[in-house]
Order: structure tokens, then C-alpha cells, then sequence
């Protein structure tokens, strides 16, 4: 009853009157009823300070890039990049929830920042929400990736179901990606994965302890010989360049998931999120943001500041 309450009063709209008037309670008594609703957890209420958002950066991003929209947070009271990564992360689980109408089929990558994401969400974040994951997440290393946690707690705490893709993020040669991509436990995540209404995804940068290093799929000298290469991080366990173009076709053939160019086309056509923090990814923010590959961009104001500076500098 606390929750019919709480629901009628905080979701509905409805007065604590109205509420009387259905349920057969005084005004009083449905007051009574909101206060415990809230002792005892039914009920959260948080109060967010209106300069947690920076909403000047927001509107210069969604201007100068054409995006869908743009949430920035301010880094200013973090400790450290792993508290800045926090902020972002809390702030794209609340857009996420925010979402009208709430996905019916969100597709999602994995790594530190979705993890943190996936923490944040709140159960109950929507209703029948499906999830499907886009890219591998096995490891080949005895630490295990936490891609399927986290794409399980996203459908958990959203009512729906989860399907998770059975495979590696890079495997030894193209073959062997192909003969999975033609197993039907393979082809039909992918399949569903594509026709997802919302992406999910945070880009990686270049750095040696990044969580394809840490999982196992590619070393620090695959790192350094991509970065001499041009590579400035990936997209979805794919390497891509400033204009957000294949490093190494090679090593993109046996990446296993969704492409740049499908995520891409998510963007066009429905909602990619893309979920960046830190001064590591200022380049790859950069590039997958000129490349068209999100349509919606989560990050915090170093890193928005810095991919405005960029696009001035570019047509001074």
C-alpha cells in the first residue's frame, strides 16, 4: 500500500486528496503514508545542485556538433580521474533513466565507466527495458570482464531480459571470427544487437592498462604499435584514427561485435550514447564525436572544453 501510495503521488501527479478520495484515507493519512514510504526506502528523493550540470557547455556542444543532446558535468570538486570517471558515469545512468520513451531494446558495451554506469542506475530506472550486448567480453586472461554483470544488472534493475553475446572481444585469427559470426548462439545476438533502439557505449583511449590489455585480448606493444600507427582508442574493442577511421583492418577483422560503422548508423537512426571521461580521451572523444559515431555525448568539462577548443582551432 505504501508504494500504491507513493506511485499515485510521486509518478502520477495525483494530489494527497485525490489519493484519500480513491483509497478511502484522510489527507492526513496518505501524508503519514508518503513519510514512511520514504523511512522505508520506497521512496528516494535526491536534491542535485544546479551547478552539478554545465549547461553553457551542453548547449555549445549540441550547436557546433549537431548532437541529439549533451550532458556535462563539472569536474572541479573531483579528487582524481577516477572520481571525475564516477561523476560521469552517475550522470549518464540518470540520462539513461531519463530517456522518454525508455529504450525497448538498449545495446551496450562494457568496460570501467559502463560499470560504473551499471552501479548507478537505480532499480526501477524504466519498465520492460531489453538488453543485448554488442560487442565480446570473454577473456582470455584468469580475470574475467565484467560485461556480462554488467549488462545483467542494467536489465535487471530496468524489467527486462538480457542476452549476452558468447564470445571473445578479439580472437586469434579471422577465421575463427567468422565460423562464430555463422554459429546461430553468435549471429542472433549480433542480429538482435543491430536492430537495438539505443546504444550504449564509452570509448577507450590509448593507454596500457586499458580493459583489453587488462582482459587479455591485446598487449602493451599492440598498444604502442597501434598508437604509432595513429590510433588515438577504440570504439566497441575496434581502433579507429582522429577521423575515426580503422587503424589496423587486420586486427578489426578479428574483432568480434558490432562495427564503428553499425554503432555509426545507430546514431543516425536511433540513439547513441557515448559516455567519456578523463584526459586520456580527449582524442578519441574528439573523433568519435566529428565522425558522427554518438548522437548523444555524457562527459565532463575538461574533456567538453577541449573538444570545443579542437573544433575552433580546426576553422580558425
Amino acid at each position: 500500500m505504501l508504494y500504491r501510495v507513493a506511485t499515485l503521488y510521486y509518478e502520477q501527479n495525483r494530489t494527497q486528496e485525490q489519493i484519500g478520495r480513491e483509497l478511502h484515507f484522510t489527507r492526513w493519512k496518505v501524508g503519514r503514508m508518503l513519510v514512511e514510504a520514504r523511512e522505508a526506502g520506497i521512496v528516494r528523493i535526491e536534491v542535485v545542485h544546479p551547478q552539478s550540470r554545465v549547461r553553457s557547455l551542453e548547449l555549445r556542444l549540441r550547436e557546433r556538433f549537431g548532437l541529439r543532446d549533451a550532458v556535462v558535468v563539472s569536474a572541479r570538486s573531483a579528487a582524481d580521474d577516477e572520481e571525475v570517471r564516477e561523476l560521469v558515469a552517475t550522470a549518464a545512468a540518470e540520462h539513461l533513466a531519463s530517456l522518454r520513451p525508455a529504450p525497448g531494446l538498449l545495446g551496450v558495451s562494457w568496460g570501467r565507466t559502463l560499470d560504473l554506469v551499471a552501479r548507478a542506475v537505480q532499480p526501477g530506472w524504466a519498465r520492460g527495458v531489453d538488453v543485448v550486448q554488442i560487442n565480446g567480453g570473454l577473456s582470455r586472461s584468469r580475470r574475467p570482464t565484467s560485461a556480462h554483470d554488467m549488462a545483467s544488472r542494467l536489465a535487471h534493475h530496468g524489467g527486462g531480459t538480457v542476452t549476452l553475446l558468447p564470445a571473445p572481444a578479439i580472437v586469434e585469427e579471422e577465421s575463427t571470427r567468422r565460423v562464430l559470426e555463422r554459429d546461430s548462439a553468435v549471429a542472433d545476438v549480433l542480429a538482435l544487437a543491430g536492430r537495438a533502439d539505443v546504444l550504449l557505449f564509452s570509448p577507450g583511449g590509448i593507454e596500457r592498462d586499458s580493459v583489453l590489455v587488462e582482459s587479455g585480448h591485446i598487449d602493451a606493444a599492440d598498444v604502442a604499435r597501434l598508437a604509432a600507427a595513429g590510433a588515438v582508442g577504440d570504439v566497441v574493442g575496434r581502433f579507429i584514427d582522429a577521423e575515426g577511421r580503422i587503424v589496423d583492418p587486420d586486427l578489426d577483422a578479428r574483432t568480434l561485435g558490432l562495427t564503428v560503422d553499425a554503432v555509426r548508423d545507430g546514431a543516425r537512426a536511433a540513439t547513441s550514447i557515448a559516455v567519456v571521461s578523463g584526459a586520456a580521451k580527449h582524442d578519441v572523444c574528439r573523433a568519435i564525436v566529428v565522425g558522427g559515431v554518438c548522437n548523444v555525448l555524457v562527459t565532463d568539462d575538461r574533456a567538453a572544453s577541449a573538444l570545443l577548443a579542437s573544433g575552433e582551432s580546426e576553422t580558425a
